[in-house]
C-alpha cells in the first residue's frame, strides 16, 4: 500500500510540475517585457538628450560665437559710434548667450552621458568648456583703451576667440560622428546644412574684410564717387572729415 501511495504522489507531482515551470516562465516572460519596455523608454530618453546636447552646441559655438566674431571685426571700419556701440551689444550678448548655452549643454552631459572620455568629441569638448568660461573672464577684464596693456589683451582675445569658434566647428562634426557611432543613424544631412553654414560665414568674413578696399577700387556707385571727389576738392580736410562720418551714420 504504501509503494502505491508513493507511486501514486510521484505521478501527481509530474503531471503538476509542468504547470509550476509553465508559470514560471510565464513570470520571467511578463518581466522581461517590462524590462524591455523599460529599457526602450530609457533609451528614447536617452536619445533626446543626446539631441538636445546637440542643438544645444551646435547654437552656441556653431552660430552664436561665429556671430559674435563677425561682429566684432565688422566694428573696426566703422566710424559711427552709434553702430559701433550696436555691433558691440552684438557681439557681447551673442557671447553671453553662447557662453549659457555650452555650460548648460556641458551639465547635461556631465550628469546624463557615460563620460569615459575616450573619443575625440568628449576630449575636445572638456577643453573647449574651460576655453569658453576662460575666453568670457578676459572679456570682462577688459583695460581702458589707452592703457599699456591693451594691445596684449587684444591680441590673447582675439587668438583665443578665433580657435574657440574653429575648435567648436570641429567639435560639432565629431559630435555628429559620434552620434552616428552610437545611433546607427544617418548625419549625411545634417553634414551637408552645418557645412553650407560655415561656407557662407566664412565667405562673409572674407567679403567685409575686403569691402573697404572694394570701395576703394570704384566698384561704387558713381554717385558716391563723384561726391567723395567733389569733397575733396571743394571741402578742407575737417570739413570732410565731418562729412563721412556724417554719411556713414
Amino acid at each position: 500500500m504504501r509503494f502505491q501511495h508513493k507511486l501514486g504522489f510521484f505521478c501527481i507531482l509530474i503531471l503538476v510540475s509542468p504547470l509550476f515551470t509553465s508559470s514560471q516562465e510565464h513570470v520571467k516572460g511578463v518581466s522581461n517585457r517590462k524590462e524591455q519596455i523599460h529599457k526602450k523608454q530609457m533609451s528614447r530618453k536617452l536619445l533626446f538628450e543626446v539631441k538636445l546636447h546637440g542643438f544645444l552646441l551646435w547654437a552656441s559655438m556653431g552660430f552664436l560665437m561665429p556671430v559674435g566674431l563677425l561682429a566684432i571685426r565688422m566694428s573696426h571700419r566703422v566710424h559711427c559710434r552709434r553702430r559701433l556701440r550696436i555691433l558691440f551689444y552684438v557681439h557681447a550678448l551673442s557671447e553671453i548667450l553662447s557662453l549659457l548655452l555650452s555650460t548648460a549643454g556641458a551639465v547635461m552631459s556631465f550628469r546624463n552621458f557615460n563620460n569615459s572620455f575616450n573619443n575625440k568629441h568628449q576630449r575636445l569638448g572638456v577643453g573647449l568648456y574651460g576655453l569658453i568660461w576662460l575666453q568670457a573672464l578676459i572679456g570682462i577684464v577688459r583695460p581702458q583703451r589707452d592703457s599699456r596693456g591693451r594691445r596684449m589683451w587684444f591680441l590673447v582675445h582675439w587668438i583665443l576667440g578665433t580657435a574657440l569658434s574653429v575648435l567648436g566647428v570641429l567639435n560639432i562634426y565629431t559630435g555628429l560622428v559620434a552620434y552616428h557611432e552610437k545611433t546607427s543613424k544617418g548625419i549625411k544631412f545634417w553634414i551637408i546644412v552645418f557645412t553650407a553654414e560655415v561656407c557662407f560665414i566664412t565667405f562673409f568674413y572674407l567679403f567685409q574684410e575686403k569691402w573697404d578696399y572694394i570701395q576703394k577700387k570704384g566698384v561704387t556707385l558713381g554717385n558716391e564717387s563723384k561726391r567723395a571727389t567733389i569733397n575733396q576738392v571743394v571741402l578742407p580736410r575737417d570739413k570732410q572729415k565731418e562729412v563721412a562720418l556724417a554719411e556713414t551714420c
